[in-house]
């Protein structure tokens, strides 16, 4: 995949780069496994906003991905979609019953291509088997926590975690992130890197396309008047703000910790943070 370059032919074109879409086969996505999203972006089941900044945006529908594909499946590639829910690339998989499954495409996954998910799988690009039965030293993805409880980490464009050893009932994995996790060696895990590397290489441009995909304005606290943010008022910029960075609330932020779920510490052998300061 490579980033397409726009000839400033308006102000908005100037430095917007996007993809060529060249490793997508259709466009039509399987009707059984896409359903409408509901519109209430941002906010939880009663109606509050929980994360700011979202809202609008094109029509999309989703797609149904199966983080946990059975064992025992073997299945061929149809086609490999484009999701607008994900910055990952989807492959279209269709098993010996006829079923068909959505999954997260690996880097170099082809239409036509063969996915197994089993314990005895080759050690081949996109087959999903046991971490125990998977090499030290492997590139995988879309990982999971719980032994069946299907994929939540290492899903996104271009990322691949690395199987560094195993004791005991857990392995050590390195995530994208510099973390260094213990994880059960009966969970699963994907052959390979996640696909569409060049994601993280496309500049927006422009306002207008982030609202296409749901982004509102972001508005600085430092504008503000004080009564609407802890950062607000001053005499127009000619004395600095002169205290810690809050939240909108008043809360701490910037290196601030505010980690409360303690439970999961017994399994991180090396945190993000010791891994960015010592590289």
């Amino acid at each position: 995949m490579a980033v397409k370059v726009f000839k400033p032919n308006t102000p908005g074109q100037r430095g917007m780069t996007s993809q060529d879409f060249d490793e997508i086969t259709t466009k039509k996505p399987v009707k059984s496994l896409v359903s409408i999203r509901k519109g209430a972006v941002g906010r939880n089941n009663q109606g509050r906003i929980t994360t700011r900044h979202r809202g609008g945006g094109v029509r999309r529908y989703y797609r149904h991905i199966n983080f946990n594909l059975p064992v025992g499946t073997t299945a061929t590639v149809e086609e490999i979609e484009y999701d607008p829910n994900r910055s990952a690339r989807i492959a279209r998989l269709k098993d010996q019953s006829g079923t068909y499954h959505y999954i997260i495409a690996a880097q170099g996954l082809k239409k036509g291509d063969t996915v197994t998910s089993d314990a005895e799988a080759s050690i081949a690009t996109a087959n999903r088997l046991p971490l125990k039965n998977i090499p030290t030293g492997s590139t995988i993805y879309a990982i999971e926590l719980q032994p069946g409880r299907g994929a939540q980490l290492v899903r996104s464009a271009g990322n691949g975690a690395q199987l560094l050893a195993k004791e005991g009932e857990y392995a050590q994995v390195k995530l994208p992130s510099g973390e260094v996790r213990k994880v059960h060696i009966n969970c699963s895990a994907h052959i390979g890197n996640v696909g569409n590397v060049q994601h993280q290489n496309v500049k927006i441009g422009k306002a207008g396309r982030n609202r296409r995909k749901g982004i509102r304005p972001t508005v600085r606290g430092v504008v503000m008047n004080a009564v609407d943010h802890p950062h607000g008022g001053g005499d127009g910029g000619r004395h600095r703000m002169g205290k810690a960075p809050r939240t909108p609330w008043g809360q701490k932020t910037l290196g601030f910790k505010t980690r409360s779920r303690k439970s999961s510490n017994a399994f991180i052998v090396k945190s993000r943070h010791q891994a960015k300061r010592r590289g």
